[in-house]
């Protein structure tokens, strides 16, 4: 059982992370479910969007600590989770999120892949790469300051504050803030909303829109590649160790 379910209906592919004892961390088998189900839909011509979702309280708590663990022993971010950031990045469809609740790490980089985002106003987001030793991913380094600026990207990404859904609104991170129980309802009415245009014009905006694939594919890698280095090194190591003193 991966914990991701996938349903398509009405031209909406909706994919749930489902772990909620864990709060959706990200499992390597997790990543792998996910990717494969964004290029079914990718490659499905009766889709026309695809919805992300959690569930209620939890987007995704970012990355499972034991597979984080086993990807710091091999020194890497693991092929599951760059086949599915490229997936991210690889989709014409266009792909709305629904966050309610706590997004972590890549529950909140991912969304810098989304082309709209509905938001409970008890969301919270937060980014603690540094913190852990370690550096951005998903192309957030390159994706980050181009939405948010370079200023509140560094605050995101680099200081790791936790943003509260109201700042993650105003400084352009989601389009819609509603209340708690509203929040996939409302995603499925964009969603269903993009069903409606032409398909056609809609790819085409959609690619116009987004960033060169090949420059955030490029910087997927080189963030791989840091990441990797930095996971190797003594402040990540640290960094684990206090975080495993801390949960004993």
């Amino acid at each position: 059982m991966t914990s991701i379910s996938y349903h398509a209906e009405g031209g909406v592919a909706l994919m749930r992370m489902d772990r909620a004892d864990k709060k959706n961390a990200l499992t390597l088998a997790m990543y792998s479910a996910m990717a494969r189900h964004l290029e079914a839909a990718n490659n499905d011509s009766a889709l026309r969007a695809v919805l992300i979702a959690g569930v209620p309280g939890a987007f995704s708590a970012g990355n499972d600590l034991q597979d984080f663990i086993a990807a710091s022993s091999s020194g890497g971010l693991g092929d599951p989770v760059l086949h599915f950031l490229r997936a991210l990045v690889g989709c014409n469809k266009p792909l709305v999120a629904a966050v309610d609740g706590v997004a972590v790490g890549v529950g909140v980089t991912m969304l810098l892949h989304c082309d709209y985002v509905v938001a409970s106003q008890r969301s919270t987001f937060a980014t603690p790469f540094v913190d852990l030793g370690l550096v951005p991913e998903a192309a957030s380094s390159l994706l980050g300051p181009r939405l948010l600026g370079p200023q509140r990207a560094f605050e995101l990404f680099a200081l790791g504050r936790r943003w509260d859904a109201r700042k993650a609104l105003s400084a352009g991170l989601i389009n819609d803030m509603i209340e708690d129980e509203g929040t996939e309802a409302r995603a499925i009415e964009v969603a269903r909303e993009i069903t409606a245009k032409p398909p056609n014009a809609m790819a085409i905006t959609k690619r116009l829109l987004r960033s060169d694939r090949d420059e955030v594919l490029a910087r997927i890698d080189e963030e791989a590649e840091h990441f990797k280095a930095c996971l190797r090194g003594p402040e990540a190591m640290q960094a684990f160790t206090a975080f495993m003193t801390r949960k004993k």
